[in-house]
């Protein structure tokens, strides 16, 4: 399976099979920056903020999904867990969907603009993961410490960092680095490229791997 970083919190996963999601598509005068305008089979939404919710900016006619619940698409199971955009249970921003997506034996986790600190609660309703994408930039999400513990906890197999300051960025977000330092350096990889392919047997489930496409980085 194939996983593209369009930016943000927008990637487009797709499976062997040629199906697609998009997860968050954004608004670029929001982000600060454009995003692919690229088809897909489905879009899901973490929330209804234009930075996670911009579906005209997909090509064709897929199925949005901004709701909890288990769904099927084309092959792709795709399970949403409702949460909180801030550790005030939702008084502060309102509520969060987190997803997992089950592409060709890969377990990919979504966590959207969770705000909400972690708990053994939480993480016992999203482990196993494979892959996470997890928002670092504070503020509007949770901070780069608060991001390692669910790292800590979860222990994904590789983590793609999200939702975080780069150069094009108004946003009063952090940077990536605020997040990497908390790492050594021998896990964390910098992708020359947006689009990484992972297969289900790339994973030993012994060491989590930190990567950061390097368009996206600083």
């Amino acid at each position: 399976m194939k996983i593209q970083w369009l930016g943000h919190s927008a990637f487009r996963l797709t499976e062997s099979t040629g199906a697609s999601v998009i997860t968050d598509p954004f608004d670029p005068s929001a982000v600060g920056y454009g995003m692919a305008y690229l088809p897909c089979d489905a879009i899901t939404s973490s929330h209804g903020h234009n930075d996670h919710n911009n579906f005209r900016g997909v090509k064709g006619n897929p199925v949005i999904i901004n709701q909890t619940g288990t769904f099927d698409v084309n092959g792709i199971k795709i399970h949403s867990i409702l949460t909180n955009h801030d550790p005030e249970d939702g008084a502060l921003r309102g509520k969060n969907i987190i997803y997992q997506f089950r592409l060709d034996g890969v377990t990919v986790c979504h966590m959207g603009d969770i705000g909400e600190t972690c708990t053994p609660e939480l993480i016992e309703q999203l482990i196993p993961v494979n892959i996470l994408l997890l928002p670092v930039g504070g503020n509007y999400t949770i901070d780069a410490e608060q991001a390692k513990e669910y790292v800590d906890h979860i222990m994904p197999d590789v983590v793609i960092p999200m939702h975080f300051k780069t150069r094009h960025t108004d946003y009063d977000i952090d940077k990536a680095d605020n997040f990497l330092r908390l790492f050594d350096n021998e896990t964390i990889a910098e992708a020359e490229s947006d689009t990484l392919e992972f297969d289900r047997y790339d994973f030993d489930g012994d060491s989590t791997k930190i990567i950061v496409p390097k368009r996206f980085k600083g």
